[in-house]
């Protein structure tokens, strides 16, 4: 007797998701931030098990009937953790394995965003910005001292051959600003002409036709200009004076 073939419909109808095995699926936000020259990131404490009270990245799982795809869910668990919007979020790694959650086989999508710290204000309860290198000191929850570290590296890898610092600027900066965040992000030192050389050679900054005075002489304040893309990439890499 012929069985008849079956649609591709019909399968759908009979298919249940809880038929297989499927991990944990969670988003983790590395959110950076430079205030007075350290490199910072905003930690939230767990209120519930499992790492009960312990400081993690802010994040959780997918809404699935809400959220229309991952970055949204990134977007929503910032929001509803820390009570701040992320104008820039980029996305780093996808970390799975049965070790990095007591609950089980776990996949997360780790996401970096850029935050001008000036502007963040008051943050909400059991939030807090702590110093990267801090931060990796303490007992984070889960793998949060590997993810943080990995958000951290790419980080570092985009400010050396990207305009992506700017993110983290205020509307008006100086080019020694800009050039202080850049070191604050790298660790180490930059040298000045070629810096401002390969900012020149683009037309990713405007003047704003102000000034800051400094101790020495006035500086220029530029913004950045309206033909910036985030994917812009700078011809060579940043070097360490």
């Amino acid at each position: 007797m012929n069985i008849p073939e079956q649609t591709e419909e019909d399968y759908l109808r009979g298919y249940s998701a809880q038929d297989f095995h499927a991990p944990l699926c969670t988003v983790d936000v590395a959110v950076f931030g430079v205030d007075d020259g350290v490199l910072k990131v905003l930690l939230v404490r767990r209120r519930d098990h499992p790492c009960r009270d312990r400081w993690a990245l802010p994040g959780g799982f997918p809404d699935l009937s809400g959220d229309s795809d991952i970055a949204q869910t990134a977007h929503r668990k910032l929001r509803e953790k820390t009570g701040l919007d992320a104008p820039y979020l980029e996305q780093v790694e996808s970390i799975g394995n049965a070790t990095r959650d007591p609950r089980g086989w776990s996949v997360t999508l780790l996401y970096f965003a850029l935050l001008d710290f000036a502007k963040v204000g008051a943050l909400v309860d059991d939030t807090e910005w702590v110093a990267v290198d801090e931060a990796l000191a303490r007992p984070l929850a889960f793998d949060h001292v590997t993810l943080l570290q990995t958000a951290r590296t790419r980080l570092q890898s985009k400010t050396r051959y990207t305009a992506l610092p700017m993110r983290l600027m205020p509307e008006a900066f100086t080019l020694s600003e800009l050039q202080q965040v850049c070191e604050t992000i790298l660790g180490h030192s930059l040298e000045k002409k070629s810096f401002r050389r390969r900012l020149e050679k683009t037309d990713i900054l405007t003047e704003t036709g102000e000034m800051r005075p400094t101790s020495r002489r006035p500086a220029k304040l530029y913004r950045i200009s309206g033909t910036h893309r985030d994917d812009f990439v700078f011809p060579g890499m940043l070097e360490a004076r």
